[in-house]
């Protein structure tokens, strides 16, 4: 249920982003802020790209790399002045006569090496299988690693600390290769379907962003690994009929809601001996997640955390990895659940969250909603008192850098409208007030991309009608380098004529919640128009932010303004908009009751303005938003009269567990809820005009949920129309003219059964 903004796809296959020129893709914050569920729901499909628009800041801090044209470019600031690292020539293999494709690159810490992915294949979400290369600057030489195991393999492959080692995985084992020698050992030998060793199984990867699960010693002598047992997961058996004459099965581990979780654990192996010491963490494994390690900088101790099952609670250990043994350093609860924050992009294909550690004092930044706002914490490794950084009632969105030297953070916030992002700095030590950096003439959503050192940054802004410009700045003073490319002198030229409005709207349960709408061309006020909500509405992530193109809808062929449609988006309460805990949390156990209310209340409102024609309603949406359509048609019939549900949740028992317990509870002891929120139960009050869409190969939202929800509407007569997109994914995007066809479906549904134009 995590997707990304189908613009940065656009982009990154048009390969228009050039670093010279600074039009380079910001980090895309797929928010999950609370749920690692990433995102921003503005479209529809889940994609698996390569990197393309990766940039690597060099140590000085005063230039960065990255890839252009196929060719390894650095730039050095503040002039931007450019020098090839790696050409095509040194990027080809002897014998070969073309170079390898970079797909992403990855330096040694003395950045005397650099490790480059290529030939890569996707596994779950992204592609983060393939070939590595190494390049070593010194010698010159380009070699392949992994040369004995299968062809496009190898996993997260990383420079040992001191450059003279690589570990990776292949076959769910992990492996060490000697830069030198090019010897090849194996540190694990149990790797198999289901016991994963140095990556994370299918829930783990979906629900927590764990992908890269191992982590080199300071010492360069041992490595850290998760390891999942997912041999007690029931498989779930998809079926492929598209591909031989007899039908395949298609097994999958899939621990849905209500079955107990893929063991995992966390052991050390020694390079000198392959032997392994694993860390006698408390607690069930099988009822517990380990969802962050990572070694503390300067010592051979790892620091972990664990939540339980439900996940309420959260324990930080420090583990000896000599002895195996932890240490209880802090917990904290909710009520509901504890939001695993995560920093930066999701999207990196070896992320897994990571702590951020503070030297000087010992300690880690903490992000906790305990006072009801998500705010950043001092949290000791030493047992000190914790010591709380920002104060307020406002949320922090994004930490960005810390600036050790100075004592500050920095971070994104937006006190003032929660559709927005800005830039902030304070004191590391608590006593600081809250300084805002980015230029307050541009309102909208800045980005910030730090360089090591903290004296430069790159700066990303747009808002709904500023398409996406960067800038490289001076941190100090936040002034552009280059006078042409300064964003407040040259947005004007950007500017696009403001087609989506946002507002806010009261329900009568005295529920605010922000929208955008965008009214047809030539609105005419006293006319009535059809008016189409685009939902998503579940805690994995919002549709109203304010950002270029965030009311553009990819999946309809042609321009809806144009063609006579109010196209609007609304987020409800439990949506991860930073209006503090109560706002997100009161989803609680209410999946598919609070939002869908809420949802459906503010229509109610908006079926009061004069221009708006209640007899043409239409709502859709995908994935979370599928099944909030399929609630909103089943629940409120009499407001809704067309809806298009695509890979939809229509009974939330049959989803992932780490999502579903999260959010629900555990089926065992609220099974209520789960009935309640779920849209199979309703499916006997349909109305109007549904249009169901789903993958039969979806690995997500299993096409399980299409033929139980097509059951009860049969049991009830009640009709529909419905279209299975053969061996396609949750995506529904594989497959020659599978997106064409799509799009032109649902815009001839959308179009016969809610008709365009004013009346």
């Amino acid at each position: 249920m995590v997707y990304i903004r189908n613009e940065s796809k656009k982009l990154m296959n048009n390969k228009i982003l050039n670093f010279k020129k600074m039009k380079i893709l910001n980090k895309f914050l797929i928010t999950k802020i609370n749920t690692i569920k990433i995102i921003l729901l503005i479209c529809f499909s889940l994609l698996s790209f390569n990197i393309e628009a990766q940039i690597n800041w060099a140590n000085d801090g005063e230039s960065y790399y990255s890839l252009d044209k196929n060719q390894l470019v650095s730039y050095t600031l503040p002039n931007n002045d450019a020098k090839t690292v790696l050409s095509k020539q040194q990027l080809t293999p002897a014998g070969e006569s073309e170079p390898i494709d970079v797909a992403h690159f990855s330096f040694s810490l003395d950045q005397k090496k650099v490790l480059l992915f290529t030939n890569t294949q996707k596994v779950w979400r992204l592609n983060t299988k393939g070939d590595y290369w190494v390049f070593d600057f010194k010698s010159n030489m380009l070699t392949k690693i992994g040369k004995t195991l299968p062809t496009s393999s190898l996993m997260f492959a990383k420079f040992s600390p001191d450059g003279n080692t690589i570990a990776y995985v292949s076959g769910n084992n992990l492996y060490s290769e000697d830069c030198k020698s090019g010897e090849i050992q194996p540190l694990t030998t149990d790797g198999s379907v289901s016991i994963i060793n140095g990556t994370f199984d299918w829930a783990y990867e979906e629900e927590f962003a764990c992908r890269d699960g191992f982590r080199w010693s300071p010492d360069s002598k041992s490595i850290a690994f998760w390891q999942i047992n997912a041999s007690e997961i029931k498989k779930f058996y998809m079926i492929n009929n598209t591909d031989s004459i007899y039908s395949k099965l298609v097994p999958l581990e899939y621990p849905k809601v209500g079955e107990k979780p893929s063991a995992c654990r966390v052991g050390v192996v020694k390079l000198s001996d392959a032997k392994t010491t694993w860390i006698n963490i408390k607690g069930d494994a099988s009822q517990n997640y380990l969802v962050r390690m990572e070694y503390i900088p300067s010592t051979n101790n790892l620091l972990i955390q664990q939540l339980n099952r439900k996940q309420n609670k959260s324990k930080l250990y420090i583990a000896d990895v000599l002895k195996g043994s932890v240490k209880l350093i802090q917990e904290e609860s909710d009520e509901a659940w504890v939001d695993l924050f995560q920093i930066g992009n999701t999207y990196e294909i070896d992320y897994t969250n990571n702590f951020s550690f503070l030297k000087e004092t010992n300690s880690i930044l903490w992000v906790s909603e305990k006072d009801g706002w998500r705010h950043l914490y001092q949290i000791s490794l030493e047992g000190k008192p914790e010591v709380k950084i920002t104060k307020g009632e406002y949320d922090i969105i994004d930490l960005k850098y810390i600036n050790s030297k100075e004592g500050y953070v920095y971070y994104l916030a937006s006190p003032d409208n929660a559709t927005q992002k800005y830039l902030y700095k304070t004191k590391l030590n608590g006593t600081g007030k809250n300084k805002l950096l980015s230029p307050e003439s541009l309102k909208g959503s800045h980005d910030y991309s730090f360089s090591s050192n903290g004296k430069y940054a790159l700066h990303t802004f747009s808002n709904h009608f500023t398409q996406r410009t960067n800038e490289f700045i001076t941190v100090s003073d936040q002034k552009a380098l280059n006078e042409e490319e300064r964003i407040v002198g040259s947005v004007k030229k950007m500017e696009e004529k403001e087609t989506t409005e946002f507002f806010k709207i009261k329900t009568a349960d005295d529920v605010e919640m922000d929208g955008w709408m965008v009214k047809p061309m030539n609105f005419d006020p006293n006319k009535k128009y059809p008016v189409v909500f685009y939902v998503y509405s579940e805690p994995a992530g919002a549709t109203v932010n304010d950002a270029y193109r965030v009311a553009q809808n990819r999946l309809y062929k042609g321009d809806m303004a144009k063609d006579g449609y109010i196209y609007i988006s609304m987020d409800n309460r439990g949506t991860p908009a930073p209006k503090g805990r109560a706002w997100r949390k009161s989803i609680y156990r209410k999946i598919g009751q609070v939002n869908i209310k809420d949802q459906a209340m503010a229509a109610k409102e908006i079926l009061k303005w004069d221009f708006v024609d209640a007899e043409r309603v239409a709502v859709w949406g995908w994935s979370g938003g599928g099944s909030a359509t399929l609630n909103l048609m089943f629940q409120y019939p009499d407001i809704y009269k067309t809806g298009i549900a695509i890979a939809a949740v229509a009974n939330q028992l049959t989803y992932d567990n780490i999502y579903q317990e999260r959010y629900m509870g555990l089926p065992q002891e609220n099974m209520q809820d789960f009935i309640k929120g779920s849209p199979i139960t309703y499916a006997k009050n349909l109305k109007g005009n549904l249009l169901y869409i789903h993958g039969t190969g979806d690995d997500n939202v299993h096409y399980q949920n299409a033929e139980l929800l097509l059951n009860e509407l049969i049991k009830y007569n009640k009709q529909f129309q419905f279209m299975p997109y053969p061996n396609r994914t949750h995506s529904i995007r594989e497959g020659e003219g599978t997106t064409e066809h799509l799009s032109t479906l649902y815009t001839n549904y959308l179009k016969l059964y809610c008709p365009p134009g004013g009346r």
